[in-house]
């Protein structure tokens, strides 16, 4: 691995970096008050059930930090909280897409900053590492998809910005800058507490790290450097593995399963088992590896261009970039591509989801449904984000050497690494003009469910502010951060203690599920939930039963 003094410390904030931040902020704050105002910020399940969770550690009946639960991760609710005191912005969902929201400034500045390093030569960034570096700016924060996904409380766009900073770090730790070993084992630990990505993530690059610096020892007679190394290195792998430990510790003792997260009862491996044992039919790529990582790169291409030729497109450019960033490969390029071609290797770890997703896929009980492909719907289509940093990367590579051709006009040259920009515009102007695919998963798959929560809202704002209820909250939480109904007023599945095995008689969700009418007020009961069933023959006065389309039925009772 070559090593050469980083040239990054003196240009962190320079002037193009805050212009690209002010125009990410920009693009950020604008693009949530046009998604706000149509109502589009509270379209996923999951963004709501994201926003409750963290209002729930300090708005309960039993608060604390137990109420994070064990299927995500810790960190995005974390960071959400200090915006949710507001019930204003609870209600609204605003708290919950500011996080996301600076992490995609952080992410746009981050992808200019880590291009622009790595086309770099010792001297400095040169004209065509500054167009690249804008060009992947430009790929990343420009993609319609995640300019939608990062207005909501989903955690696609934090997640990124982790990804980005710590390859960003890692290419100038390789690049000779010895801190930024450091910087990239907290951005990798936080990218552990963000999504299960970061586990893979977090073994990938310790393994790369310690063959690296075995392999810098072994050509070093620097008996003291060495040793400073070998400490950096200790450190970045107690970082990266001190996340995914504490958060098996926390399962391990709340819930004495340390992979309750992964095999318990809302994992994904359990939904899909009540998927298959209702009769529908495994998910595609269950089993094969192969067909997974397929869908997983399909899912990219619609995140990229709505035109199926497009993405194919986008998919062979990257396999271009690659290939032309191998060293030994294209020996009429100018010497100043020898110069980087030493530190394109690391940009490798951007690839790093695609055998993930086709492990998670194919074993992890997670599906991924394309419209493109069988059967031909839309879930989880957002995944294919994780692979925008690539395809960013991987044109502005080729727009970089297409530049630095010495065998080719200057005009020339010009006139390519435009063509490639145009691919960039068209492409984008095409999902536009279609819709976001990460929009249209939320529209399609929550429309039913959104209808009922907001019919139920109607009906809980008519109940007296100081009632206590009795609720599962695991299906339709919104429908009460709709009414502005505080949490701590509602009895529900939270309240449960975990760690009281393999029962608890004495908490109170199951003394309210036992007797709801001395602990709660009113009853809201969606048909086959745990409510639904306790209150079966208790022969409580309903009030109203509200039926939709794709949705089980709700019943609010009153329970005294």
């Amino acid at each position: 691995m070559p090593k050469r003094p980083a040239n990054t410390a003196r240009s962190r904030w320079d002037s193009e970096i805050r212009l690209l931040a002010w125009l990410a902020t920009c693009v950020s704050v604008f693009s949530f008050l046009f998604y706000f105002q149509r109502g589009e910020v509270l379209l996923y399940g999951d963004a709501v059930a994201h926003i409750n969770i963290a209002r729930r550690v300090f708005d309960s009946k039993t608060p604390g930090l137990l109420q994070l639960g064990t299927v995500w991760l810790p960190l995005p609710h974390l960071l959400m909280m200090p915006f949710l005191i507001s019930s204003e912005m609870w209600r609204r969902g605003v708290g919950g897409s500011i996080p996301a929201m600076v992490a995609y400034v952080f992410g746009v500045v981050g992808m200019f900053r880590l291009v622009r390093g790595v086309l770099s030569g010792d001297a400095g960034p040169d004209a065509s590492a500054r167009v690249a570096a804008w060009t992947a700016a430009l790929v990343y924060g420009a993609n319609p998809n995640l300019i939608y996904m990062q207005t909501t409380a989903m955690g696609e766009s934090l997640y990124l910005a982790f990804f980005i900073w710590a390859v960003l770090y890692f290419c100038e730790w390789a690049r000779g800058d010895e801190n930024a070993l450091t910087k990239c084992g907290g951005c990798v630990a936080a990218a552990c507490l963000t999504r299960y990505d970061g586990w893979f993530l977090a073994s990938v690059m310790a393994v790369v790290v310690v063959v690296l610096a075995f392999r810098q020892g072994r050509a070093s007679d620097n008996a003291s450097g060495n040793r400073g190394q070998r400490q950096k290195v200790l450190k970045f792998v107690l970082l990266a593995a001190a996340a995914p430990a504490l958060w098996l510790a926390y399962n391990g003792m709340i819930y004495r399963n340390p992979l309750e997260f992964e095999n318990g009862p809302y994992s994904a491996k359990a939904i899909e088992r009540r998927t298959q044992s209702a009769g529908n039919p495994g998910h595609p790529g269950s089993g094969s590896p192969l067909v997974a990582g397929l869908y997983f790169v399909k899912s990219g291409q619609a995140n990229m261009a709505e035109n199926q030729w497009l993405g194919r497109l986008w998919v062979a450019l990257g396999l271009a970039a690659l290939l032309a960033s191998a060293p030994g490969v294209r020996p009429e390029m100018s010497a100043a591509i020898d110069q980087v071609r030493g530190a394109w290797f690391p940009l490798l770890l951007l690839l790093v989801p695609l055998p993930f997703y086709a492990l998670s896929v194919a074993y992890g009980g997670v599906p991924i449904f394309v419209p493109a492909w069988w059967p031909f719907t839309h879930y989880n289509v957002r995944y294919g984000l994780q692979l925008l940093p690539a395809f960013a990367v991987g044109i502005a590579v080729l727009v970089s050497f297409r530049m630095r051709s010495v065998r080719v006009a200057p005009r020339l040259r010009m006139v390519s690494a435009v063509a490639i920009v145009g691919l960039v515009i068209v492409s984008y102007v095409s999902v536009w003009r279609a819709g976001p695919v990460s929009l249209k998963e939320g529209q399609i798959n929550m429309r039913s469910r959104n209808e009922l929560e907001a019919q139920l809202a109607s009906w809980l704002q008519k109940l007296p502010q100081d009632s206590t209820l009795l609720m599962y909250l695991g299906d339709h939480v919104g429908a009460l951060q709709r009414a502005g109904i505080p949490l701590r007023h509602v009895i529900n599945e939270g309240n449960h203690r975990v760690w009281k095995q393999p029962s608890d008689s004495d908490g109170l969700w199951e003394r309210a599920l036992a007797d709801p009418a001395q602990f709660a007020d009113y009853v809201i009961a969606f048909e086959g939930d745990p409510v639904w069933q306790a209150v079966q023959e208790r022969h409580l006065r309903e009030l109203v039963e509200i039926h939709t389309d794709g949705q089980a039925r709700a019943i609010l009772y009153r329970a005294r």
